[in-house]
């Protein structure tokens, strides 16, 4: 079963420049350590201080795999610390999905 780690953070809005660098250095690192990474969501409109990453899974062991791998990676060690150093993510937040069949990249079914 497909399962989506959703990591919701709280940001420093003062530091967005430093989050995006760190959500930059995963999309090579969690390819890298075998999740297969969605994508980070920085604030746009509305609250300047959540932001979003997505990490899919073909199960809760595979993620095991994964944490165990990353924990060892030395890029990954390094973005970690580099978030500790700068201190722009206040909290980290996350929960495992699974997607509900039929309601997954749904096309538009006209043109807007």
């Amino acid at each position: 079963m497909l399962i989506t780690c959703f990591i919701e953070y709280k940001i420093d809005p003062y530091k967005i420049d430093y989050f995006k660098e760190y959500a930059k250095n995963w999309g090579q690192i969690i390819p890298n350590c075998g999740g297969d990474l969605i994508g980070y969501f920085l604030p746009h409109e509305g609250s300047n201080f959540i932001a979003y990453g997505l990490i899919s899974f073909n199960s809760l062991a595979h993620y095991e795999k994964y944490r165990k791998k990353l924990k060892e990676d030395k890029a990954g060690k390094l973005n970690f610390e580099f978030a500790q150093m700068n201190k722009f993510i206040i909290e980290e937040k996350r929960s495992f999905l699974t997607i509900e069949d039929g309601t997954y990249q749904q096309a538009p079914m006209v043109n807007l």
